[in-house]
């Protein structure tokens, strides 16, 4: 697109901070708070913008101010343009790994915390010692990513619906192995189809209900299976397993990861299952920070060495 310098010059960008700080705050006050303006020019800025897009922006509510459709559509486009412009204007547009000082925010699944993580930190305590990392477990995460509260997520399996600002980068994939305790379910591997559907089932699932993966494959063949718990967390199961007369299909670096420690059997699924990608995914307004990109490249060099398979940087 040809940049109408004309019109643009006449624009003033300090309206998009306002912006922003408008659509995040969703509050007059809180906003001028954020960008270190008194109330009454935060209110001069909203008049302004709403004069400039032919739009309430913000309308009251019964609890507090609320976007229109227009503003909603507007809250990506401006952050990553800020973002852009933040990293063009920016004089640190190098990344001393060694002298730096970031917090950075990954949202991951316990199994791929236990596989990945010990990796990475070992890694970021060697050679970035004022890097930090927190580490959260997320059911919503492009709402996280787009709300600024995550860095980076690594997904295991097929990812929810997003959007363009969304980037995404395949780190691997996984398939799955069934994973039960041989003398207490009177089965040696490979387990039968029969057997399978026989025994009950423990499921790892964040959602609600207890259909999965396997659930859809044995419906194709006519078959169901008794599902007997459902956790949300990966690695309690080869523990519930290793107790109980039970069985559980799961991710197969997880499950060989646990079946030698705990004395577990490992089989082939006797029904046919999709592979299941891993996924590192991060907002696009992070797309050209260099710490940001520092820490996809450490992520996706660490996911080969750990034995996920990658894609190029």
């Amino acid at each position: 697109m040809a940049i109408d310098h004309i019109n643009l010059s006449r624009f003033d960008l300090n309206l998009l901070v306002a912006l922003d700080a408008l659509l995040t705050e969703r509050s007059v006050t809180r906003a001028a708070a954020r960008v270190g303006l008194r109330q009454s020019a935060m209110s001069h800025n909203l008049a302004r913008l709403r004069a400039l897009f032919g739009d309430e922006l913000l309308t009251r509510g019964p609890e507090g101010m609320r976007p229109t459709p227009r503003a909603l559509a507007l809250v990506d486009p401006v952050r990553i343009a800020l973002a852009q412009i933040t990293t063009l204007v920016s004089r640190d547009d190098t990344f001393d790994v060694g002298t730096a000082e970031r917090l950075f925010r990954i949202g991951l699944p316990d199994s791929a915390e236990v596989l990945f993580g010990p990796a990475l930190l070992a890694h970021v305590c060697e050679a970035a010692p004022g890097v930090r990392l927190r580490h959260y477990a997320t059911d919503r995460l492009f709402d996280e990513l787009d709300a600024d509260n995550l860095d980076l997520g690594i997904v295991f399996g097929p990812l929810p619906e997003g959007r363009t600002h969304h980037k995404q980068r395949v780190l691997g994939t996984d398939n799955f192995l069934c994973m039960f305790k041989a003398d207490r379910v009177g089965v040696s591997p490979p387990i039968s189809l029969e057997d399978y559907v026989r025994l009950p089932h423990v499921l790892t699932s964040q959602r609600k209900g207890e259909q999965g993966v396997v659930d859809e494959a044995l419906a194709s063949l006519g078959l169901r299976r008794m599902v007997v718990l459902t956790t949300p967390r990966f690695v309690a199961v080869p523990f519930l397993v290793a107790g109980a007369a039970v069985v559980t299909t799961m991710h197969a670096k997880l499950a060989r990861f646990f079946a030698g420690a705990l004395g577990l059997s490992l089989s082939p699924v006797p029904v046919e299952l999709r592979e299941q990608p891993i996924t590192l995914v991060w907002h696009a307004s992070y797309d050209r920070d260099p710490a940001h990109m520092w820490l996809r490249r450490t992520v996706i060099r660490i996911a080969a060495e750990v034995g996920w398979e990658h894609g190029s940087v």
